[in-house]
């Protein structure tokens, strides 16, 4: 059975990224991208649906872990009766090829170690050809279809598809294990080099991390927020993966699974303004591109959500060759939500664009007409009831946010002509973006409660009401907007977490349910800071930060009453929202302008356009 969720640590290569167990054991490795299917897939089911265990004999040995220095190479050390052995886990960056490499040190005394191979692709439908390399010492290579393993250093013998090994390190021995992916129809990739594979690896990420910039505490929650951002950020195409896995279960043993190995423009767009806020300028080149090529074609066919490199077609299907994680199923593959109508992804988008702008990104003749465009279409869509940014998978509405982020998306081509001088027709966007607060007040706003609603038919709130003054439709402080914050406090709080919205079947389609979700608490720190409140902001932050698993990741939800992280993992926008409040508890406490994505002007309703 596979681990607690809070128990794995990602390692990456900045392509894919694999799922280390404290227990030693990769339970998750799509190779050659995220997206890809699964070669060790036990975290969806038991060790026969593919996995690679490095780790002492011992039952008992002692555990502990951390990642060197600001990568993401993980080094374990275990502690057993006989000796000290320590295990550093590592994926070199390669372009042409995949590789794992499991380097073992013999600290102290000495410790027997098993390792044990089950190579499972497909989605765990198909167990490889593996042979042994005869020209190369303790080598196999295993084929399956489009896809082949080479698997070198250490030797392992075959019984039922399962490979083992038995060995003992003592002080001062090396032995390096390694497995390197490639295609199938291609020669048998040279060795790699485990020492420089490490050193390189390890200067990459130092190199990032060098360019760091952060006013204010949580300087290292927040910097290893951004690396676990740059780790699911596709090297080649600046794509943004939501989290490195599908299926982990929003409630345990539930139904509410979902893939989020995709790029979601939503939160590839807050990675923008999180990136420029922290001095990563070339990232947000490469992203800016990526959405352009995504986005080019017929405004009409824009979707909220792409493959890693663009791609359109994500459908969402069941799998039944992995029961899911703990039994929760289904697995699938794919999402849905892909060709759903959600109002609030061409906001999103242009309020990214215009904070690079903002941040000195110029603007080219094709990036600028491709959001003359979007905003075509936006006049087309205005006012169709959507799925809500929770990706509602019952009735369209007209909610509350979604209109808000029509309403920003107005507001960012205005201020791309008032500021940057950029030509379109700037009165009718006044005049929309005038319509649609007029209608908001009306329709989105409680006064008997003094509280905005999560859409226009009930006076029910929603956690996504936080982001109303994040992207400047109302200040932090305006009287509705902490009324708002009352009402979000008194419905949605859970042991001092937030839930998404009270979830019924009526609203999204889904056997109620669900745990407190991670970025919500964090939008509430950041609306805590901006108004001011920075007690409340740094006693939640903290509580917050709690969270995070031994080396700093976060999921997509937690469960106070089990203590356990719930959802896909490492969950992006998680990362997203604790870089956003630790940034407005800086500016809050006087460190200048910390961020610069949502720090535009806010606008207080009733003001005039």
């Amino acid at each position: 059975m596979a681990l607690a969720i809070e128990d794995y640590a990602l390692i990456s290569d900045c392509y894919t990224g694999a799922l280390v167990g404290r227990d030693g054991s990769i339970d998750w490795l799509c190779l050659p991208r995220y997206d890809s299917p699964s070669i060790f897939g036990s975290l969806l089911g038991t060790p026969d649906h593919g996995r690679w265990l490095v780790a002492p004999t011992d039952p008992d040995a002692r555990v502990e872990r951390h990642y060197r220095g600001e990568s993401f190479i993980l080094q374990t050390t275990w502690t057993t009766s006989t000796g000290v052995v320590e295990v550093v886990d590592v994926m070199p960056r390669n372009d042409d090829r995949a590789d794992v490499v499991r380097r073992i040190r013999g600290v102290s005394g000495h410790v027997e170690m098993r390792v044990e191979l089950r190579m499972r692709f497909g989605y765990a439908t198909s167990v490889p050809w593996v042979q042994q390399m005869h020209d190369a010492k303790h080598t196999l290579q295993a084929v399956a279809g489009p896809d082949a393993l080479v698997v070198r250093g250490v030797e392992l013998t075959p019984t039922d598809h399962v490979h083992e090994g038995i060995f003992t390190v003592r002080e001062g021995e090396v032995v390096d294990h390694s497995l390197t992916w490639y295609p199938s129809h291609q020669a048998v990739p040279e060795p790699i080099t485990a020492a420089s594979g490490i050193r390189t690896t390890e200067k990459l990420w130092n190199d990032w991390a060098s360019t760091f910039r952060h006013r204010g505490g949580y300087s290292d929650e927040v910097l290893r927020s951004l690396l676990v951002l740059r780790a699911l950020t596709n090297t080649d195409t600046g794509g943004v993966a939501a989290a490195a896995t599908t299926s982990l279960p929003e409630q345990f043993g539930g139904t509410r699974n979902w893939d989020y190995r995709y790029v979601w423009l939503r939160d590839a767009s807050q990675t923008l303004s999180a990136l420029i806020a922290h001095g990563y300028v070339e990232e947000v080149s490469s992203w800016r591109s990526w959405l352009l090529r995504a986005l080019a074609g017929d405004p009409a066919d824009v979707q909220i959500m792409y493959g890693l490199g663009g791609e359109r077609f994500l459908p969402e299907y069941e799998l039944d060759s992995l029961p899911g994680y703990h039994g929760a199923s289904p697995v699938r593959i794919g999402n849905g939500a892909a060709k759903q109508f959600q109002a609030d992804v061409i906001g999103e988008v242009m309020i990214a664009l215009h904070d690079a702008r903002l941040a000195g990104i110029e603007e080219n003749a094709f990036s600028w007409s491709l959001q003359r465009a979007l905003m075509g279409r936006l006049d087309e869509v205005a006012h169709k009831r959507d799925q809500g940014i929770w990706e509602i998978r019952g009735p369209a509405r007209s909610f509350t946010h979604s209109r808000v982020m029509v309403w920003a998306a107005y507001d960012r081509a205005v201020r791309a002509s008032e500021e940057f001088g950029l030509e379109g027709p700037v009165q009718h966007w006044r005049d929309q973006r005038a319509a649609l607060r007029d209608e908001i007040e009306r329709h989105g706003y409680d006064r008997r409660r003094n509280t905005f609603t999560q859409h226009y038919e009930t006076a029910e709130v929603d956690a996504a009401l936080l982001q109303l003054s994040q992207v400047g439709f109302v200040a932090p402080d305006d009287p509705r907007m902490l009324g708002t914050v009352q009402a979000i406090e008194e419905d949605l709080m859970q042991h001092g977490l937030l839930l998404r919205y009270r979830s019924t079947e009526q609203l999204d389609g889904l056997p109620a349910g669900e745990h407190p979700f991670l970025a919500c608490s964090f939008w509430l720190v950041e609306q805590y800071a901006r108004a001011g409140q920075l007690d409340a902001a740094n006693t939640l932050m903290h509580k917050l930060c709690g969270l995070a698993n031994d080396v700093g990741m976060l999921s997509e939800e937690y469960s106070p009453a089990s203590g356990r992280q719930a959802g896909n993992t490492p969950q992006a926008l998680s990362h997203l929202a604790l870089v956003r409040a630790a940034d407005a508890i800086a500016r809050a406490e006087g460190h200048g302008d910390a961020i610069v994505g949502g720090g535009s002007p806010s606008r207080r309703i009733g003001e005039p356009d």
